[in-house]
């Protein structure tokens, strides 16, 4: 089984000897075909459906459920409750086969589910079509055993959909692509100034007019280029129960974002009392046009806090904290919120006073607080980007460190849980290559070695420092992404390397194996293929995947220390 491309790479894989010979045998295998069944012990029976469902469409096979005295040896899946013990933590799952037998096995449903994984891809890239490619009807899983665990208990991808929307059934697709690299976390980034994304029944407005724009700039902020006609879209509650329902299936869990109290023009545009009403005219703004950074922040009254406290309850109904691991969190956003609009407000020096606050920093701490106390009182967490640091941390509260890992490093030395998602390191937008084919590129060079080469913990935290790093995220901003394939071609094939970041027990990373990765790489290239993925090839974009004449926002030279 050692010739075999995972990705992630397991943690140990063994190939059963022959019986013949004593030696590693590839004609060993367990042959699934027409007469397969799955037995599905207690908590395994979602990982079947699935398996019929995505296995079953593209191997022809009905995979029925199997019963005592059915016939041949079935598919059997079961959980091991010791496994997580032996092998650490709920995601671990072992997956054995020989010619007569094959068991995927897990510390709980979820571990199961990543062993399924697993043995999709040991079944060959045409398992991962929608439908039959071939007229057989055999399928050989190579004989061996697979041990494996996760390095972080979170392994995350941030989707923007603020300021491109994607459709439901894109959120969809992209759950089965993150289930597909044992990724668990969807950061769901639902507001910024370009567009809100979400149904509030008690404030229609964010629908009726927040979530749609006039027009977008297309390519980087300072570009002369626009598409003149509107953008914008939302889910309804039921769609984001559905998109809940169906990351709970693939055991991801989906952590929303409302960004307050900066980055919040689009809502400021449907209610303007929202905004500081005492320095600026907050009845002319629209939801913004272009990107970059807003300087329409919320106000820091009761009014805000009370608008955002109904926000949050019918979020939190829509977001059950048991529909997955990390459900509990909510994400508020509290990133570059500047501070111009509250130093030339009389309401928001007043606050200020009555607070006994030193400034607009501790404001905004004041602001972020508020939420914390108020999440935790209802069950929840607060996680919010780093800049929730300035002023004075709230209690409880972890940070997604983004601004290199400063951010990470000093909350994980102050008591305070942290994802690690350094925008040097693993921001999706920046540009694959210095050439001048990459489609409006922006940011720094960020190669698929270099996310391979990215290390979530800093080696100047403690033991006891870095058990705080729960793990990683690669974020997908979205600005010059107008659609799924630009969305498939900044993401792939690097979510990949990231992907076994987050999930192998990976060496330093001056010591990985870029070139085993590589040619496993060769492998998963044939998944995505047929997963319809428009990633990124090795050699450079296709003539169709370059944006000629849309400026991006090249920067020179390495990207700073994060």
């Amino acid at each position: 089984m050692t010739e075999i491309a995972l990705i992630p790479a397991p943690r140990r894989m063994t190939s059963a000897p022959s019986a013949a010979s004593g030696t590693s045998g590839a004609d060993e295998a367990f042959v699934l075909d027409d007469t397969t069944g799955i037995r599905a012990e207690s908590g395994t029976e979602g990982v079947a459906r699935w398996l019929r469902t995505a296995v079953g469409a593209a191997t022809g096979l009905p995979l029925p459920p199997h019963r005592d005295g059915d016939g041949p040896s079935p598919l059997l899946l079961r959980i091991v409750p010791g496994l997580a013990e032996r092998t650490g933590g709920p995601e671990a799952y072992r997956l054995h086969a020989d010619a007569r037998s094959l068991t995927v096995e897990g510390a709980s449903a979820a571990g199961v589910f990543r062993g399924a994984q697993t043995l999709r891809q040991l079944l060959g890239p045409d398992a991962f079509r929608r439908a039959p490619v071939t007229a057989r009807r055999a399928w050989r899983v190579p004989a061996g055993t697979v041990e494996d665990a996760p390095r972080f208990r979170w392994r995350g991808m941030m989707l923007d959909v603020a300021r491109h929307f994607t459709p439901k059934e894109g959120v969809f697709r992209q759950l089965d692509l993150m289930a597909a690299h044992k990724l668990n976390v969807l950061h769901f980034h639902l507001s910024d100034d370009q567009g809100w994304r979400v149904e509030i029944e008690r404030y229609p407005k964010l629908t009726e007019i927040a979530s749609w724009r006039p027009r977008t700039k297309f390519g980087h902020r300072a570009s002369p280029l626009w598409e003149e006609k509107p953008h914008g879209g939302h889910y309804t509650q039921d769609d984001i129960r559905e998109i809940v329902a169906y990351a709970a299936e693939r055991h991801i869990s989906v952590v929303p974002e409302i960004d307050i109290p900066g980055h919040s023009q689009a809502a400021i545009a449907a209610y303007p009392e929202l905004g500081n009403t005492d320095v600026i005219d907050t009845t002319s703004l629209t939801v913004w046009d272009t990107w970059g950074i807003s300087h329409n922040v919320l106000a820091p009254t009761d009014n805000t806090l009370r608008f955002y406290e109904g926000v949050f309850e019918e979020l939190l109904d829509l977001f059950p904290a048991d529909a997955a691991a990390f459900s509990e969190f909510v994400h508020i956003g509290g990133d570059e919120c500047p501070k111009d609009q509250w130093r030339r407000s009389p309401a928001a020096q007043a606050r200020i006073r009555e607070l006994g606050l030193a400034d607009e920093d501790e404001l905004q701490s004041w602001f972020v607080r508020h939420f914390d106390t108020w999440l935790a009182a209802r069950g929840r967490r607060l996680i919010g980007w780093d800049e929730i640091l300035e002023g004075g941390l709230a209690p409880g509260a972890a940070v997604s460190s983004w601004r290199g890992h400063g951010g990470g490093i000093a909350a994980a030395r102050a008591g305070h849980d942290v994802v690690m998602c350094p925008e040097q390191e693993v921001y999706l937008d920046h540009r694959q290559d210095a050439g001048p084919d990459e489609p409006v590129p922006i940011g720094y060079v960020r190669t698929l070695e270099d996310v391979y080469r990215f290390e979530p913990v800093p080696p100047e935290l403690t033991p006891e420092e870095a058990r705080h790093v729960l793990g990683a995220q690669a974020n997908v901003w979205t600005e010059v992404m107008e659609d799924a394939a630009r969305v498939d071609y900044q993401t792939y094939p690097r979510l990949a390397a990231f992907a076994e970041v987050a999930w192998s027990a990976l060496p330093a990373p001056a010591d990985r194996d870029f070139t085993d990765f590589e040619r496993r790489m060769a492998v998963h290239y044939r998944r995505l293929d047929a997963l319809g993925v428009a990633y990124r090839p090795p050699t450079g974009p296709r003539p169709w995947q370059r944006r000629p004449g849309v400026p991006g926002r090249p920067i020179e030279g390495p990207p700073p220390a994060p």
